[in-house]
């Protein structure tokens, strides 16, 4: 059996609590430091149950023990990072430690430890603010900051996991034996006590098996995945409402309306939105949003509502800012929305993953040859990539915890792979006709359209997730116009 990781016992000269420089108040009184010690209600939570992926992320580290028999494995949920002076980004704990705990608490830590023929494992995390030291209130994470952590019983019944102090586990890891893995990335001072026991090759091992993992989705993946676009769908609806407000301000004012849907419905948005108006839609990653927004022009809008369990829609659709595409812009509109399709079509159990991306870029190839905007015939482009000057970009990816899920996935098992039930990804064929391309009619260019649906892969097919979004491009005028009113 390997050898039980035992906590290193805390140093009882603890550090003054560090005051800030430019700090009104000079230090704290021996009275007011007794003061505060006391006075205080029990705050226990003692009626709680486990969180709704319980089952779940237990089943998950079994895969996990599974994989890995005989070795500590380290999985941390990652530190604050500073933004500027003494002020954090928001944290968003690692999708690996999420997906195995649930937890989302800066700091934390999932240790499986070798036991019998399986694992133990063990949560840490920080313990609630010591009262006794003053920490609660003086120190800047303290609780009456930050707001009121859980308990480490506490945690241990929400995660079914048992919790320990995180500020033990440095040192505990600097004295342990036998194999260990870690992710790394997330905390250094994690990475460092562990340095001369770990190889990258190991670890990249260990992030490689997680990323995979996340391929195939269970059951209440897909329901947050649902959840996700459901709530996606809402903030599009939203959009279209404000567009005569968008049009008097600019792309910001899109992009906060969307914003203000993801942070009420879900936990905030999964990626950067995209709110590119005019020309700005043919830069595929537009995230600056301070164009104008004009009527006559179309709208890309690309934007996800992530959950509050980190799962997070990707969904996208081209809107005439008026309501009315014109000839031209529907041509191309229509074009793309042939070339989807096709590409939802390929999207079965058993196909080739990159099935649905060759069957739209077909589609988009025909229509460039048959517009007279590249030289055919058709198979020439495709081997030649020819289309790529105006398609630019792949026709999806993995969805999931993040926006590109199982990124670190072997390519055999990703894009060289064989899709199954459960696996979701996106389908989202483009064309764009930069500002200032010379080689396509003046009339095409500073078009761009693209549109994106997340599509779950199903036992005889597939299920379009987003399908409460029109699509067709009568459907998208119809709907704009009910919303409008």
């Amino acid at each position: 059996m390997a050898e039980e990781l035992t906590p290193a016992t805390p140093d009882e000269s603890e550090e003054p609590i560090k005051q800030r420089k430019n700090g009104l108040y000079p230090g704290v009184s021996d009275e007011l430091a007794e003061n505060m010690k006391s006075g205080w209600a029990d705050t226990e939570l003692r009626d709680l149950e486990p969180i709704a992926q319980a089952a779940e992320t237990a089943a998950r580290r079994a895969v996990l023990s599974a994989r890995f028999p005989g070795e500590r494995l380290v999985i941390p949920a990652g530190n604050l990072k500073t933004r500027s002076n003494d002020t954090e980004y928001a944290f968003r704990a690692s999708v690996e430690y999420a997906y195995l705990t649930g937890n989302q608490t800066e700091d934390g830590v999932l240790v499986l430890e070798p036991e019998g023929e399986g694992h133990e494992a063990t949560i840490y995390l920080l313990p609630r603010s010591d009262r006794e030291n003053g920490e609660f209130w003086l120190d800047g994470q303290g609780e009456l900051w930050v707001g009121r952590r859980h308990s480490l019983t506490e945690a241990g019944t929400l995660y079914g996991i048992p919790a320990s102090d995180v500020r033990e586990l440095a040192g505990a890891l600097r004295e342990a034996t036998g194999p260990v893995r870690v992710v790394r990335g997330y905390d250094v001072g994690i990475e460092a006590a562990l340095t001369d026991k770990v190889t990258a090759e190991r670890d990249e091992e260990l992030r490689v098996f997680l990323s995979e993992a996340r391929l195939v989705k269970d059951d209440f993946e897909v329901g947050e995945l649902q959840k996700a676009v459901d709530s996606t769908v809402r903030g599009f609806e939203d959009v279209v409402k404000v567009l005569d407000k968008a049009e008097a301000t600019s792309e910001r004012y899109i992009e906060g309306t969307f914003f203000l849907r993801a942070r009420v419905e879900g936990n905030d948005v999964g990626y950067g939105t995209i709110a590119a108006a005019g020309p700005h839609a043919c830069t595929l990653h537009w995230v600056r949003n301070d164009g104008a927004v004009r009527s006559g022009e179309l709208l890309l809008l690309d934007a996800g509502v992530e959950t509050h369990t980190y799962y997070t829609a990707d969904v996208t659709r081209t809107l005439p800012i008026n309501g009315r595409f014109s000839d031209l812009q529907r041509k191309i509109y229509d074009a793309v929305y042939e070339a989807q399709e096709a590409g939802i079509a390929a999207v079965k159990p058993g196909a080739k993953y990159r099935d649905f991306h060759d069957a739209a870029q077909r589609v988009l190839a025909e229509k460039l040859v048959e517009w007279g905007l590249v030289e055919g015939p058709v198979e020439r482009v495709l081997e030649l990539g020819l289309q790529r000057r105006w398609t630019l970009h792949g026709t999806g990816h993995m969805l999931g915890m993040d926006v590109h899920d199982c990124a670190a996935a072997r390519v055999e098992a990703y894009v060289d792979g064989v899709l199954e039930p459960g696996m979701c990804l996106t389908v989202e064929p483009g064309l764009y006709f930069q500002a200032d391309d010379l080689t396509v009619p003046e009339e095409y260019r500073g078009i761009g359209v693209r549109i994106e649906d997340d599509i779950l892969v199903t036992e005889d097919g597939n299920r379009n997730l987003s399908a409460a979004l029109p699509r067709r491009s009568d459907e998208v005028e119809a709907w704009m116009a009910s919303l409008k009113g």
